[in-house]
């Protein structure tokens, strides 16, 4: 029998601060253990937290970009349990009036095309310390340089059907966040990492079955494989007549293992951080209006834009937007004057691309060389390495080389009689039919000019001496 899966994501993202979320403490990475700790990250007696501005901004752009209800009062919670990566017993988080409810984020089906998935809320909390079990032989050692990092948390709706769904909403939401600036969303890192819930139902049931969460889940395939494992999971426990238990597991290993029984909100005793006031939006400065204005054009506006006002394929716009930078160039090498669709053609098809160091300026010189004929794409692509050197144009430099199309058609006789000579057998085989030499006989002909010749000439001289 057929079976609906039922799934939902929570979404932990490191705020791109300098400090941490309540004290001045560094978030840098891969720093010696504890280094960056204080009584307010250590949760000592009588140090109290200072909410940090730089946090929620980052956080209401995302919301902005999420299209979220954004309340300009929130409140900060604290969610109470014991873990030795936790020093002060509870994590400072916001439990029933977050920052920014009902958002939504549009993402692409391979089973249901173009779907909108429902975000339940955004908010803010601190994040913990990190436990490592394999550091010190029989014992658990603690690294509280995370302990406070500043975390927005974005739980979706239970509206993705199947571990593939899952995949897509998480490679767009982070493809979002980094061109907004949110976060460097690096998963190695633990910039960003992603809890799933997931429960199955037969279809047309309208109650949600049992839900089981997965953690620990390293990358997006990562998420598709372990949700997928669930699900094959719960299918087998309900079709051979068993029960579905209220469980975490951890994904780490590859594999699912159970951790422990889920909790449920009440089990967190949450209650309003007494250590601070309600959170009001004004107070720090902040003005939700004024930020949408410093809202960037987000991917699938500028993908939707490159096709209209370019020319380009839907594929290749998506490919150069895919990035906030990769687009940005791309824009710049165009109002330096090149072709779009030449330029879009350089960059998606250059070998190694373009150094950062390159100015779009000679970018788009290269663009015009080949849009206007001046030189072979390929020869262009030989000339990449020397551009972060060469003083003058693009075009002095090719001729120098040697590389710009030769146009004689002197020239091109001889290389073409040379071939023709040395190649009696292929071209028998064309006369008698074999209309695909003609491209091998062309190759030829170019390997001789070494890539100096117009092809376009080479090609209907070509064909007039083989009486085509």
């Amino acid at each position: 029998m057929n079976w609906e899966t039922v799934i939902g994501l929570e979404v932990h993202v490191q705020l791109k601060t300098r400090s941490k979320m309540f004290c001045a403490c560094s978030t840098s990475f891969g720093d010696p253990p504890n280094t960056h700790v204080c009584p307010v990250c250590l949760g000592l007696p009588g140090a109290l937290p200072l909410t940090n501005r730089e946090a929620i901004r980052l956080s209401i752009g995302a919301a902005l970009a999420l299209q979220f209800d954004i309340h300009d009062r929130s409140v900060f919670s604290r969610k109470n349990y014991f873990y030795p990566d936790l020093p002060k017993g509870y994590q400072i988080s916001q439990f029933d009036r977050p920052l920014a409810t009902a958002g939504r984020l549009a993402i692409a089906s391979a089973e249901r095309g173009s779907i909108e998935i429902g975000i339940t809320r955004l908010h803010l909390e601190e994040d913990a310390g990190k436990s490592f079990h394999d550091r010190v032989p029989g014992m658990t050692a603690v690294d509280l340089n995370r302990s406070g990092v500043p975390l927005a948390e974005i739980v979706s709706e239970p509206d993705l059907r199947s571990p593939a769904e899952a995949r897509a909403y998480l490679v767009t939401l982070k493809q979002i966040l980094e061109y907004v600036g949110v976060s460097d969303c690096n998963m190695e890192e633990g910039s960003l990492r992603v809890d799933g819930n997931l429960s199955v139902r037969r279809p047309g049931e309208p109650k949600l079955g049992t839900k089981q969460e997965v953690k620990n889940m390293n990358s997006f395939a990562a998420v598709e494989k372990s949700l997928g494992l669930l699900r094959d999971q719960q299918i087998a426990v309900l079709e051979r007549g068993g029960k579905i238990e209220l469980t975490t597991f951890s994904a780490s290993s590859g594999e699912l293992r159970a951790m422990r029984t889920k909790e449920e909100s009440h089990d967190y005793r949450y209650f309003p951080e007494p250590d601070l006031p309600v959170l009001l939006l004004s107070a720090f400065g902040l003005d939700v209006g004024t930020e949408r204005t410093t809202l960037p054009e987000l991917p699938a506006a500028r993908q939707g834009r490159f096709v209209r006002d370019y020319g380009l394929s839907a594929y290749d716009a998506s490919v150069l937007s895919a990035t906030r930078s990769a687009a940005d160039r791309y824009e710049q090498i165009v109002k330096a004057g090149a072709d779009p669709k030449t330029a879009a053609n350089l960059l998606l098809n250059a070998p190694g691309k373009f150094a950062d160091s390159v100015t779009a300026g000679v970018i788009a010189e290269v663009s015009n060389a080949v849009h206007g004929d001046l030189i072979t794409i390929q020869n262009a692509f030989k000339l990449i390495p020397e551009l972060e050197t060469h003083q003058g144009s693009f075009e002095e430099l090719a001729r120098t080389r040697g590389m710009l199309k030769l146009k004689d058609a002197g020239e091109v006789d001889a290389w073409i009689a040379s071939v023709l000579e040395a190649h009696p057998g292929e071209v028998e085989r064309y006369k008698q039919g074999e209309a695909k030499l003609l491209g091998f006989l062309m190759g030829a002909v170019m390997k001789q000019s070494k890539g100096r010749a117009d092809p376009k000439l080479v090609q209907s001289a070509l064909k007039e001496k083989l009486g085509a």
